[in-house]
């Protein structure tokens, strides 16, 4: 059997079978129309119709929009393709713009992994051609990068070098120019917004080694301590309580050590 030859064929059956789950997905979008959820467990049902939408969500900590990119993040970051439609649905709903949600997903290709962003993609592309959404207006591969802080980044990459250049000179140097230099100075979302990406992407994921520096960071992009602090409510619903269990300790510590200086 020629393996090469019927890989356009296995591929337009994963095509297909991720537009047959969105269409599933699509179907039971509740929680983005605002209709009663249909679920199998009546507890389930009224936990996320009461609970999580009809309470978290309403809290005052942590604005709709920005519930919606710490929870799309985390959908991404775990592969929920399933669960991502009406979320993407709601995000929109709520103020995050089309170029937002674009740049979101290729940030977290990065943070989460090329197959997790490419698998949502397929997912927003559908979501969009729904809402008529012209993609042709996104902002295009290459464009103007936000103003870079020079000395900040210098210590960053400086940092990086000493302590792995030997290790692994391909990971410094991607991390520099495609990441530093580059993704994050994408101006199609704010400092701040790609930091929210990323904290909430990392505490999905259980990295919590990497939460100091990217909280501190999300700080230093406009991030307040009330938001922070509420994204880990929102966390602890989409992420699970151990990921945020977890990560409390992390944050704890950043919030004192700012607090002291």
């Amino acid at each position: 059997m020629n393996n090469t030859a019927n890989k356009p064929a296995r591929m337009a059956k994963l095509a297909g079978a991720a537009l047959l789950l969105y269409a599933a997905a699509a179907d039971a979008a509740a929680p983005s129309q605002g209709k009663e959820t249909t679920m199998t467990s009546p507890a389930l049902a009224h936990y996320t119709q009461d609970l999580l939408l009809g309470e978290v969500w309403q809290r005052s900590g942590l604005s709709p929009r920005d519930r919606s990119i710490v929870t799309v993040a985390v959908l991404v970051t775990n592969n929920q393709v399933f669960e991502l439609p009406p979320y993407l649905g709601r995000a929109l709903d709520s103020g995050v713009k089309p170029v937002e949600l674009a740049e979101l997903i290729t940030h977290l290709a990065f943070y989460a992994g090329w197959g997790k962003a490419t698998a949502a993609d397929r997912i927003l592309q559908t979501v969009f051609a729904e809402r008529k959404i012209d993609v042709a207006r996104l902002a295009p591969a290459k464009v103007a990068p936000l103003p870079l802080d020079q000395a900040a980044e210098a210590q960053r990459a400086n940092t990086v070098a000493e302590n792995f250049g030997k290790v692994a000179p391909g990971v410094v140097q991607y991390t520099t120019d495609a990441l530093f230099r580059d993704l994050w100075l994408r101006p199609g979302l704010a400092p701040r917004d790609r930091s929210l990406v990323t904290v909430s992407a990392l505490v999905a994921a259980g990295q919590v080694a990497q939460v100091t520096y990217h909280l501190n960071r999300a700080m230093d992009n406009g991030l307040t301590e009330t938001q922070a602090a509420e994204a880990l409510t929102q966390l602890a619903f989409y992420a699970g309580w151990p990921n945020v269990f977890s990560a409390m300790p992390v944050f704890k510590e950043v919030f004192a050590r700012r607090h002291v200086h």
